[in-house]
C-alpha cells in the first residue's frame, strides 16, 4: 500500500526554521524536507517512517510550507511565486480585545472565520502543488492531519482523483457545514470528538498522539536539571484555564515559561517575567530534560478528556510530568505512578512543593512514565492501530 501523510506547520515554527538556517529557502526539496524532519518538531516524519516499518511505501507533505512546496514545483517545471510575509498567523494580527471576545465563541464562529479568510486554508498555488503531488505519488491511503488547511472541499477533489481511502485526524469537534462524509474514517484523541463524528454518521475511532523513541537517539546529551518548574507550550485566549494555573504557580515558584505570550495578556501578569521565548523540536526536548518538574494543562476545549502532545513528549524524554486530572487519564497513564496529577491550582502548588523536596519519588515517577510511553504510546503502535481500523472499515 502507498501511504501519503498530509500535515501543516505553525507559521511561527516555519519562520524560526528558515530564519535559523541560511540558504534553506533556496535549497532543494529533499534538503528542505531533511532539515524539517531533523528539527524533530511535531510529528516530523514519524508516521511515514512507521508506515514503512510495517511494509508500506510512505511519504509526508507539509502542505502550507510555501518554500518547501515551491521547491517541489520548481523541480518539476511548475510556476510558483512565494508570497512575501507568508509566515504570519492571521490570528496574531487581530487586536487583543477581539481575541478575548471571540475565544468562547470559536466553535460557532469557525465556519464564518473560514469563509472570511481568518481560518487556515491553502492558497490556490499551494492547492495546485498538492494535487500534483498526489497525482505523482498515487497513494492508496491518505492520512490528513490538518483538516483546516486541507478542508473537506479539497478532500472531495482529492477523492475524485481516485484515492481509495482517505482518513482524517483532528483534535476538536467537527465544524458545522462541512461534508465529513468525504472521509472514510475520522480519528481523534478525544473520545467525545469521536462520538460527535459518529452521531453525524461518520466512521470514527479514538487514536491518541504518541512519542517517537528514535528521538532519544537524536538528541544531544542531556544537561543536568537546572529548572525547578517549567511549562512549554502555547498560552493564548484558547487556554484560559492554563493561564489561570500558570499565573497562580508563577506567584509561588520560579516558573519558567517557553512558548508564546498573547498580546491580550495584561502587562500586570506574572507570566511576562517567566517568559523565556520560543523553543521548537530539539530545543524543546532539551528544556524538558533540564526540568525537575514540567507542567501540563490541556486546552479549554478538551473538556474532561486528556490527550495532548505534551503528555507524551515530556514522559517520552523522561521528565517528571505534573498534569491536570481528566476522567480518561487512567486509560493512558497510571496517576501517581507514571505521572503526577493536579485537580486545582492549589493542588498543583502542593504537588510541586512535595516533589521538589522528594527527589527519589520524583525520579521514580519520571522513570515509570517514560517506560509507559516508550512501551505503549509510540508511533509504531499508533500506525498498527490505524492499519487495523482501515482493515475493519474496508471489510
Amino acid at each position: 500500500m502507498r501511504v501519503l501523510v498530509l500535515n501543516g506547520d505553525y507559521p511561527r515554527f516555519l519562520k524560526w526554521l528558515y530564519g535559523h538556517q541560511a540558504g534553506l529557502t533556496d535549497a532543494s526539496y529533499a534538503e528542505q524536507m531533511a532539515a524539517r524532519n531533523a528539527s524533530l518538531f511535531g510529528v516530523a516524519d514519524f508516521y511515514s517512517n512507521n508506515f514503512r516499518a510495517h511494509g508500506h511505501a510512505a511519504a509526508e507533505i507539509h502542505v502550507n510550507n510555501v518554500w518547501l512546496q515551491s521547491a517541489w514545483a520548481r523541480e518539476r517545471g511548475m510556476a510558483f511565486d512565494v508570497p512575501a510575509q507568508f509566515a504570519e498567523s492571521r490570528k496574531d494580527r487581530l487586536p487583543g480585545w477581539l481575541q478575548r471576545a471571540t475565544a468562547p465563541l470559536k466553535p460557532i464562529l469557525r465556519p464564518l472565520a473560514r469563509t472570511v479568510g481568518l481560518s487556515p486554508r491553502l492558497s490556490e498555488p499551494l492547492e495546485r502543488v498538492l494535487l500534483a503531488q498526489i497525482e505523482e505519488f498515487k497513494p492508496d491511503l491518505i492520512l490528513n492531519q490538518d483538516v483546516f488547511y486541507v478542508g473537506t472541499r479539497l478532500i472531495e477533489r482529492i477523492r475524485s482523483m481516485g484515492v481509495p481511502t482517505i482518513v482524517g485526524q483532528v483534535g476538536i469537534e467537527p465544524s458545522r457545514g462541512e461534508n465529513w462524509l468525504a472521509y472514510d474514517l475520522m480519528l481523534s484523541q478525544l473520545p467525545r470528538v469521536v462520538r460527535a463524528f459518529r452521531a453525524a454518521g461518520v466512521a470514527a475511532e479514538v487514536s491518541h498522539l504518541a512519542f517517537e523513541p528514535i528521538i532519544l537517539d537524536k538528541l544531544p546529551p542531556a544537561a543536568a536539571p537546572d529548572i525547578d518548574v517549567s511549562f512549554v507550550g502555547s498560552v493564548s485566549e484558547d487556554h484560559r484555564e492554563r493561564i489561570a494555573l500558570l499565573e497562580f504557580i508563577a506567584r509561588r515558584f520560579n516558573l519558567r515559561l517557553w512558548g508564546n505570550i498573547p498580546t491580550s495578556l495584561p502587562a500586570s501578569s506574572p507570566l511576562w517575567r517567566c517568559f523565556q521565548g520560543e523553543v521548537w523540536g530539539t530545543e524543546m526536548y532539551q528544556v524538558l530534560r533540564r526540568s525537575r518538574i514540567t507542567l501540563n494543562s490541556h486546552i479549554d476545549i478538551a473538556g474532561e478528556e486528556a490527550g495532548n502532545m505534551r503528555l507524551f513528549e515530556a514522559t517520552g524524554v523522561g521528565t517528571f510530568l505534573l498534569t491536570d486530572y481528566k476522567r480518561n487519564l487512567d486509560t493512558l497513564f497510571e496517576p501517581s505512578r507514571d505521572v503526577a496529577v493536579w485537580r486545582s491550582p492549589e493542588d498543583c502548588a502542593a504537588s510541586i512543593d512535595r516533589y521538589l523536596n522528594d527527589e527519589s519519588s520524583r525520579l521514580a515517577l519520571a522513570t515509570a512514565g517514560q517506560e509507559a510511553t516508550l512501551s505503549r504510546h509510540n508511533f509504531n503502535q499508533r500506525v498498527r492501530e490505524i492499519l487495523d481500523f482501515i482493515a475493519h472499515i474496508k471489510r
